[in-house]
C-alpha cells in the first residue's frame, strides 16, 4: 500500500510542476496578516511563507495590517489583483467579522476562496501569577465570584475568538469579568506579562514558553484532550466546565476571482511546507497540529466554522458598542 506521505508527495510534485510550467507565480507574493506583529498569526505564517518563497523562487513578503478585528487587512487583500500573488492569513475571528463590523464591507466567504489550512491550536486560560493567586480554574472562579468585575481579562480584540471565550466563560459559570480588548494578541500578551491585566485567553503557541518558565500560569485548556506541550494542564471539562472547546486555526485565502489552477498550486505548495521537518518541529513546539486537509475539505470546514462562530457571536450579543 502506498503511504499517505508518498501519495501526497507525488501529488504535490505534480501540482508544483504544472505551476512552474504555467509560470506561476509571475511576480513577488504578498501575504497579509490582518493583525499586529508578534502574535500567533505571525508564528505560523512566516515559516510557511519562507518555504513557499524558496519553492517558487519568488520573494514572499509577510505584511502586518492590523485594525478593526482583521477587516482592514482583509479589505486590502479582497481588493487586490486576483492572480494568487496576494493572500490573506486568516484565523477564526474573521469567520464572523462581518457581524462585529457590519459596515466594513468585508465578508470572508463572499470575498475570498479558501486556499489551505496551516495549523490548529487550542486556546488556554492563562493568568499572571503575580496578580492572581489562584492555582487552578476552581480557585479562579471563586475569586471572580467573590469580587465581580475585579479581574481584568484581556483579549486580542472586540469580536475575536479570545473575546468570545471570555463571554462564554461568563455565561457558563455565572462570573463577571472586566473585558479589556486590545488590537491583537501580541499587545495583550505584553500587557499581561507587565502586570497591566490579570488574565487572558490565548493560543498555546503564544503562551507555552511563558507558562513553562513560570511567568504565566495556565489554568485550563479549551480542548477535548490535554495537549502534549502542557500535559499537566487540565482541560476545562476536567476542571469542571463541560463542553468548553475553543480552538483557533490558521489558513490562507485568496481573492474570490483567483483562478482555480492558482488555488490548487498554492494549496500544494503550502502542503509541501507542512511536510517539511523544520516546519513540523516548529508546529510541535507550539502545540499545533498541521492542517493536511484537501482544499475541498478545508473549504467545507471553513463553511462550518462561519456558521458556528456567527451563531455564537449573535448569542453573546455582538456587535457590542
Amino acid at each position: 500500500m502506498i503511504s499517505r506521505r508518498v501519495a501526497v508527495g507525488g501529488l504535490l510534485l505534480g501540482v508544483i510542476g504544472s505551476a512552474r510550467a504555467a509560470d506561476f507565480p509571475s511576480r513577488p507574493m504578498n501575504w497579509i496578516v490582518p493583525f499586529p506583529p508578534g502574535g500567533s498569526n505571525d508564528i505560523f505564517a512566516r515559516p510557511v511563507a519562507g518555504f513557499v518563497g524558496r519553492q517558487f523562487g519568488q520573494p514572499v513578503a509577510v505584511e502586518n495590517r492590523g485594525g478593526a478585528g482583521g477587516t482592514l487587512g482583509g479589505m486590502v487583500a479582497a481588493r487586490s489583483r486576483p492572480d494568487g500573488c496576494t493572500l490573506l492569513v486568516v484565523n477564526p475571528s474573521l469567520t464572523f467579522a462581518s457581524i462585529v463590523y457590519a459596515e466594513s464591507g468585508f465578508d470572508l466567504m463572499r470575498d475570498f476562496a479558501p486556499v489551505s489550512g496551516m495549523a490548529q491550536v487550542p486556546v488556554a486560560l492563562v493568568i499572571n501569577p503575580a496578580k492572581i493567586t489562584a492555582r487552578d480554574l476552581a480557585g479562579f472562579l471563586t475569586l471572580a465570584r467573590r469580587s465581580p468585575g475585579a479581574i481584568n481579562i484581556g483579549s486580542s480584540g472586540l469580536g475575536t475568538i479570545p473575546h468570545l471565550a471570555v463571554e462564554l466563560l461568563q455565561q457558563r459559570t455565572g462570573i463577571s469579568l472586566t473585558h479589556v480588548p486590545y488590537r491583537g494578541g501580541g499587545p495583550a500578551l505584553q500587557d499581561m506579562l507587565a502586570g497591566q491585566i490579570d488574565a487572558t485567553f490565548a493560543p498555546l503557541s503564544t503562551v507555552a514558553s511563558y507558562v513553562q518558565s513560570g511567568r504565566l500560569r495556565a489554568l485550563a485548556v479549551a480542548a477535548p484532550r490535554r495537549e502534549a506541550v502542557m500535559a499537566d494542564v487540565p482541560t476545562f471539562a476536567e476542571a469542571g466546565v463541560a463542553d468548553f472547546n475553543v480552538s483557533t486555526w490558521y489558513g490562507l485565502f485568496a481573492p474570490k476571482a483567483t483562478p482555480t489552477t492558482a488555488l490548487d498550486t498554492l494549496h500544494g505548495s503550502v502542503q509541501a511546507a507542512l511536510a517539511d521537518p523544520g516546519i513540523r518541529a516548529i508546529w510541535t513546539e507550539q502545540g499545533a497540529e498541521a492542517d493536511l486537509r484537501s482544499r475541498r475539505a478545508f473549504t467545507e470546514f471553513v463553511h462550518h466554522e462561519v456558521e458556528r462562530w456567527s451563531r455564537i457571536a449573535r448569542t453573546v450579543g455582538l456587535p457590542m458598542e
